[in-house]
């Protein structure tokens, strides 16, 4: 039987060691901040915002005053410790008033989330009218830029259930504008930016550095190790499947990851 795999919590043996390999990414930061250039005031809620490395970010560089909202206490006490004020709530139930934000920031958090259509809608609902929503991670269409699913083949049907199409995401924000992004550095080693360097996954596939290889060791440890096996034995015979030409095509197509844009017209 193919292991179904299920959500991974950041807990604090996670959050303790997240912030040594996920600092904000300049390559994500420069869209981001270009695109939260539009909205009309300072107010900003972090959705999903784990220890605030972007919220952070934003605050010191633009004077955004965040708010960052997350469901693991961990993540949140590593938050406050950079002075961010915090919040412990579900996604998809924020208890937060309508319109009382004049930006929402979910930076590669929306494939955590068991109902992302409800997270979404909770995003919208606190907005302010021509408020700045964005919105940083995969979508279903990236399956061949994100070549580590050829190695760890249970891992798919995670990734479709867990990452919406393009389509689904702007029916949910309809109008918004996708920005590829296309990581030149490793600030923030989320397996997007891994994935322009395969000798950084197998890396952090042996130590378990991302959420997606701390899933795979819960739930099919074995395939975990066969896959990384098998990607250790192609590099080590100069084959590099970041390199195949329907990888090459879809990042060109896609970018590494999007950043959607959008902005309430109510």
């Amino acid at each position: 039987m193919t292991p179904r795999l299920g959500r991974f919590e950041y807990r604090r043996s996670v959050a303790d060691s997240y912030d040594d390999t996920r600092a904000a990414s300049p390559s994500v930061l420069r869209p981001l901040r270009g695109s939260l250039r539009g909205a009309r005031g300072r107010r900003l809620a972090d959705i999903g915002g784990g220890t605030g490395n972007y919220a952070a970010a934003l605050r010191d560089l633009d004077g955004f005053e965040p708010l960052v909202v997350d469901v693991s206490p961990e993540m949140l006490r590593r938050a406050e410790a950079k002075g961010l004020v915090t919040l412990q709530a579900d996604a998809s139930a924020l208890p937060l008033p309508d319109a009382s934000f004049d930006a929402v920031t979910l930076i590669s958090m929306l494939h955590h989330v068991p109902d992302w259509r409800a997270t979404m809608a909770e995003a919208r609902r606190v907005l302010r009218p021509g408020g700045v929503l964005v919105y940083k991670g995969f979508a279903r269409d990236h399956a061949d830029v994100f070549w580590p699913l050829r190695y760890f083949p249970s891992s798919r049907e995670w990734f479709d259930r867990t990452h919406p199409s393009l389509a689904e995401k702007l029916e949910e924000l309809p109008g918004a504008k996708v920005m590829p992004i296309r990581f030149d550095d490793f600030a923030d080693a989320s397996l997007a930016a891994l994935s322009r360097w395969p000798e950084r996954v197998l890396r952090a596939g042996r130590a378990g550095d991302t959420s997606f290889f701390g899933r795979l060791r819960l739930d099919a440890p074995d395939e975990l190790e066969r896959g990384l096996d098998a990607l250790e034995r192609d590099l080590a015979a100069g084959r590099r499947p970041d390199l195949e030409p329907e990888v090459v095509e879809a990042r060109e197509r896609l970018g590494d990851a999007v950043l959607v844009c959008w902005t309430n017209p109510r």
